[in-house]
């Protein structure tokens, strides 16, 4: 199987071109191909596929082979592949995915896409759509007990389901690898969760960790950047537009509020091209 690593702010993922390859168990590929030890590693699977609705449709698996319904850094990425490659020669593509067609701006450098700019589309508060189990139509700033301990978490779905937690104490010291997996977990959440912790910089800036549904800790995660600055101007902790610093780098993140879209910018790198024999039985 011919394949391209790629990682939007750190967010690797093994890329395959389903119009030239035939992948024919993803949940087992992702699990194979995401091992950082005996596969080529990454935080899950992405298929470029034909599509009767977009441009190009999207299908992403995260590293323990459960399917994702959308993935902001890894959208991204698509958009550089399709055009690096000529398969398009489109500066605005559309990309359909499980939640829903995105559309995204591409900007070159050298020829090549290096920033692409992505609609996130309008985020859903609804908390029986997030899903969430909760007295309330929405969740914001609402106690959660988790180990004892006392949070508080605004829940928002970008198509896929976060809870935004807000900290004082500094995020890069939290120990994510014995929270995350209570949270992703906690029964609230139906369909398990995304969780980011969070600080507040100042109005305009907001440092986050994530917790991955399915992957673990990633190094960015676009969905959750989102959510996580629409849930900065609900509780009235930033401005509209905001800059989220994450372990692999940078997002720019802008929201009316509302029903306005969330329109995230961020940059998109190649890392190398290969093929890979898969074990017997998984290809």
């Amino acid at each position: 199987m011919k394949f391209t690593k790629m990682h939007g702010a750190g967010n690797d993922y093994i890329y395959v071109n389903c119009f030239e390859e035939k992948v024919i168990h993803p949940e087992e590929v992702s699990r194979f191909v995401s091992d950082r030890h005996f596969g080529i590693g990454g935080d899950g699977l992405v298929l470029i596929k034909p599509s009767v609705r977009a441009d190009f449709e999207m299908a992403m698996y995260n590293a323990d082979g459960s399917q994702g319904e959308m993935c902001g850094n890894a959208i991204r990425c698509v958009g550089k592949y399709v055009y690096d490659r000529g398969m398009t020669d489109k500066m605005q593509i559309s990309i359909d995915t499980l939640a829903g067609i995105k559309y995204l701006d591409l900007t070159l450098e050298n020829g090549k896409v290096s920033v692409v700019k992505v609609n996130m589309g309008a985020p859903c508060l609804d908390a029986e759509k997030v899903p969430v189990i909760a007295d309330t139509k929405q969740v914001i700033n609402e106690p959660i007990e988790v180990e004892g301990r006392t949070y508080h978490m605004t829940a928002v779905s970008m198509g896929n389901p976060h809870c935004v937690i807000f900290m004082e104490e500094d995020v890069r010291k939290l120990n994510l690898e014995a929270i995350g997996p209570v949270f992703e977990n906690h029964p609230r959440f139906p369909r398990r969760i995304n969780t980011e912790f969070v600080n507040v910089l100042d109005d305009s800036t907001l440092r986050m960790r994530v917790w991955e549904r399915g992957s673990g800790e990633t190094l960015a995660c676009g969905t959750g950047t989102c959510a996580t600055a629409v849930a900065a101007v609900l509780n009235g902790k930033s401005k509209n537009e905001v800059t989220v610093q994450l372990i692999g780098g940078e997002l720019q993140i802008a929201w009316a509020g509302g029903d306005a879209p969330v329109y995230m910018t961020g940059p998109a790198m190649t890392v190398f091209d290969g093929e890979i024999e898969l074990p017997e039985g998984i290809c």
